[in-house]
C-alpha cells in the first residue's frame, strides 16, 4: 500500500505511539483523523492537518459514527489505552481491576467489528498488544492477559476479514508519556527495566510506529506480529 492520499483513522492517535504514528502517516501523505479522549491536550504535538476528534474506543455509538464520517477509509490504527491497567502478583490483586484492564481488548473489538464495514477492502487494520503477552514478567499479569487476548483476537479475525489485512505490533518498554513527566525517577525506573534487555533502554513511539507503517504498507504480511522490543523476550 502506498499511504500517500489514504485516509487513515487513529484511535488513541494524540498521545504517545499513537502519535508518532499519526504524524509519520501525516508524513507520508496520508489523511489521517486522530481520535482521543482528551484530544485537547495534543493540539501542538499533532502534525499539521490532520483531523482531530474526540471518542472513546469504547462508545460504540460515537465510533460507528465516525466511521460512517470517513467511509470508505483505507487504515485504522488502534493504539488506544481503553482505561485503566492493573499491576502486581495476581493472587494479591483486586478482581475487579484486572476485568477493568480489558477494557483495552473491548475497545480493539469495538473498532475492528464497527471499523471494517467502513474500510475499503485493500485496507489494513493495525492493533497495538505488547511484549508481556509472549513474556510476562512478575507483576504484569494483567498486561500479558490482555496483551495475549488481542493477538489471539488478530490471528482469529484476519481470515474472516480477507481480503482486508490485520496484523499486531507488540511493543516492550518504549518512553512515553504513560510513565509520568520528566525526571530523574522517570529515567531511572525506565533505565532499570530496560539495563537486561539485548538492547539495552527504552524504545521511543517513532520505533514502533515505523514497525506500524511497514504491516499497513506490506500487502504480503496478515494475521501476525511483530516485535519492536529491544529484545525483551529473549532476556
Amino acid at each position: 500500500m502506498d499511504v500517500t492520499g489514504k485516509t487513515a483513522i487513529v484511535l488513541g492517535g494524540t498521545s504517545g505511539i499513537g502519535l508518532a504514528t499519526t504524524n509519520r502517516l501525516t508524513e507520508l501523505g496520508a489523511n489521517v483523523v486522530a481520535v482521543s479522549r482528551e484530544p485537547e491536550k495534543a493540539k501542538d504535538s499533532v502534525a499539521q492537518g490532520v483531523e482531530i476528534r474526540s471518542c472513546s474506543v469504547l462508545d460504540r455509538a460515537g465510533l460507528t459514527t465516525l466511521f460512517e464520517e470517513w467511509s470508505k477509509f483505507d487504515i485504522l490504527v488502534c493504539a488506544a489505552t481503553g482505561g485503566s491497567r492493573a499491576a502486581g502478583p495476581f493472587l494479591e490483586m483486586d478482581l475487579d481491576a484486572y476485568q477493568a484492564s480489558f477494557a483495552k481488548l473491548w475497545g480493539y473489538t469495538n473498532a475492528v467489528r464497527l471499523g471494517a464495514e467502513h474500510l475499503d477492502s485493500q485496507g489494513a487494520i493495525v492493533l497495538v498488544s505488547g511484549a508481556p503477552a509472549r513474556k510476562t514478567k512478575p507483576g504484569g499479569i494483567a498486561l500479558g492477559s490482555v496483551g495475549g487476548a488481542v493477538e489471539a483476537f488478530c490471528r482469529a479475525v484476519a481470515p474472516e476479514i480477507a481480503p482486508q489485512r490485520i496484523n499486531t505490533v507488540s511493543p516492550g518498554i518504549i518512553d512515553t508519556p504513560m510513565f509520568g513527566p520528566e525526571s530523574s525517577e522517570r529515567s531511572n525506573k525506565l533505565d532499570s527495566a530496560t539495563a537486561g534487555h539485548l538492547i539495552p533502554r527504552p524504545g521511543t513511539a517513532t520505533e514502533v510506529a515505523s514497525a506500524i507503517i511497514f504491516v499497513i504498507e506490506n500487502d504480503f504480511v496478515t494475521g501476525t506480529t511483530v516485535d519492536v522490543d529491544g529484545g525483551w523476550l529473549l532476556s
